[in-house]
C-alpha cells in the first residue's frame, strides 16, 4: 500500500529556500519512509542522507567547521539527517552549516521533539520551518479506499489506529502484537535516553492511568499519590509525552465567566491503538464500554492532524460549567471558535444553555458516523 503523506508536497516545497526543515513525529510513524520518498524528486548528485545514530556520521557532524561541512556536502544543497536529535549541539551545527551555504536546504528528522527543539530553538530563530508527522490521517487514506471501504474500516481503527505498519498487517492478532511491540519496545525509547529517566515503570503507569482517564478531566495531585510521584515531576512527565506526539492536553475554555471551569485538564492519545495496547484492550467494540470514548478520542486527534497538514494553526480546549454543562471540544482559529460534541450513535444533542447564551457567534456541531468524514478531511 503506497500512501502519500500530505507533509511531503508542504516539505519539498520548502526546499531551495536556504532554511533548516524540522520534522517531529514518534517512532515508526514513518519519517524515514517520507524522507526516502522525498528524495526520488531530486537528482542523486543534489542531496546526502545521513543517519545521525551511525556513530561515525555523529563523530563527523560534531567537528563544527566550514571546512568540514564543505568536504560533507561536495556541493550538494540539500542534506537530509534522520534522528538528528542524537547528535550534541545539533542547533549549533545546523545553524553553521545554514548560514555559511546560501544555497543549502537542511531537512532535520526527529522522534524527540522536545530534544531536537530544546537544542535548536534558540540558534535556529528565523532559520526554519517545523512540521509534525502523525500516524496515518484518514485525509491521506482518500486516495487508497472507496467509501464503502472507509465505512467497513472504521472499527478497526478506532480499535488499532493508524500507524502505517498497522495498516499493512491483515489479522487483529498481528496488529495487538506489532502495536504491544511498538509499546515495549519504542515508544518510551527517547524520553528516557535523553531525560535520563531511570524509573521508566513510573512513566508507564502515569500512561496506563492517562489510558484509563482518557476524556475526563485529570488530577495532577491524584495522579502523583497513585504514582507515589510529587506533583511537579508528574506535570514534567505529563509535558514530555506530550512533547513526543503520544498525547496530548486539552485545557478548558472560558472568557472569564465565573461558571466556567479552566484549571482542569483533559489528556488524550494521539493513536487509539498506543491507548488499547498500554491497558491491552483489544476486544471489538460491540464487547467494549469506552466505545464513545474511542470515539471521541478518534475524531479529536484526526481533526488535529487535518488542521496541522493543511498549516492551519488552531487552538483546541474543552468547555464546562461548574453545573455540568458541558462539550467535548472547543476549536479556536483566527479568534473564531466552533464548538463539538461527539457522538457515536446518537444523532442529536442540545447545545448547552448557557453557551449558547454567552456565546452565540460560535457555530455548534453534532459529529456522529453520518458527517465525521467531512469533520476530519475537509475541515468542514
Amino acid at each position: 500500500m503506497k500512501i502519500d503523506r500530505k507533509i511531503q508536497q508542504v516539505i519539498k516545497q520548502r526546499v531551495g529556500k536556504n532554511k533548516v526543515i524540522l520534522l517531529f513525529g514518534t517512532r515508526r510513524v514513518g519519517k524515514t519512509h517520507l524522507l526516502k520518498t522525498l528524495e526520488k524528486s531530486f537528482a542523486t548528485a543534489d542531496f546526502i542522507h545521513l543517519n545521525a545514530e551511525d556513530a561515525e556520521v555523529a563523530s563527523l557532524l560534531e567537528r563544527r567547521s566550514v571546512a568540514n561541512y564543505k568536504r560533507l556536502l561536495a556541493n550538494r544543497n540539500l542534506l537530509i539527517i534522520d534522528e538528528a536529535q542524537v547528535i550534541p549541539s545539533i542547533g549549533k551545527i545546523l545553524k553553521l552549516m545554514i548560514d555559511s551555504f546560501e544555497d543549502l536546504t537542511i531537512i532535520a528528522s526527529g522522534s524527540s521533539a522536545f530534544d531536537l527543539s530544546n537544542k535548536t530553538g534558540e540558534p535556529l530563530t528565523g532559520r526554519s520551518y517545523t512540521y509534525y508527522l502523525y500516524p496515518i490521517a484518514q485525509q491521506e487514506l482518500k486516495s487508497l479506499e472507496n467509501s464503502l471501504e472507509t465505512i467497513q474500516n472504521l472499527e478497526d481503527r478506532l480499535i488499532f489506529g493508524s500507524y502505517p505498519e498497522i495498516l499493512q498487517l491483515d489479522t487483529p492478532q498481528e496488529k495487538a502484537e506489532y502495536l504491544k511491540n511498538l509499546v515495549n519496545s519504542y515508544l518510551l525509547k527517547d524520553i528516557l535516553q535523553f531525560e535520563s529517566i531511570k524509573n521508566s515503570s513510573k512513566v508507564f503507569d502515569l500512561l496506563k492511568l492517562i489510558a484509563y482517564q482518557m476524556g475526563s478531566e485529570v488530577s495532577l495531585d491524584e495522579l502523583g499519590k497513585q504514582l507515589g510521584l510529587s506533583k511537579n515531576t508528574v506535570e514534567r512527565y505529563l509535558d514530555l509525552l506530550a512533547k513526543v506526539q503520544i498525547i496530548f492536553k486539552l485545557s478548558g475554555f472560558s472568557s472569564n465567566l465565573r461558571k466556567e471551569v479552566t484549571k482542569s485538564s483533559k489528556w488524550y492519545f494521539f493513536d487509539n491503538g498506543i491507548r488499547n495496547a498500554i491497558i491491552n484492550d483489544f476486544k471489538l467494540l460491540p464487547l467494549r464500554q469506552d466505545v464513545g470514548l474511542l470515539w471521541e478520542a478518534y475524531c479529536i486527534y484526526e481533526r488535529i492532524k487535518l488542521n496541522s497538514v493543511n498549516q492551519i494553526t488552531a487552538e483546541y480546549f474543552f468547555w464546562r460549567t461548574y453545573d455540568q454543562q458541558e462539550i467535548d471540544l472547543i476549536e479556536k482559529i483566527d479568534g473564531n471558535i466552533a464548538a463539538f460534541e461527539f457522538k457515536y450513535k446518537e444523532r442529536k444533542h442540545k447545545i448547552p444553555t448557557f453557551f449558547a447564551k454567552n456565546y452565540s457567534d460560535a457555530n455548534f456541531s453534532i459529529i456522529h458516523q453520518d458527517n465525521y468524514l467531512e469533520f476530519i478531511t475537509t475541515g468542514n
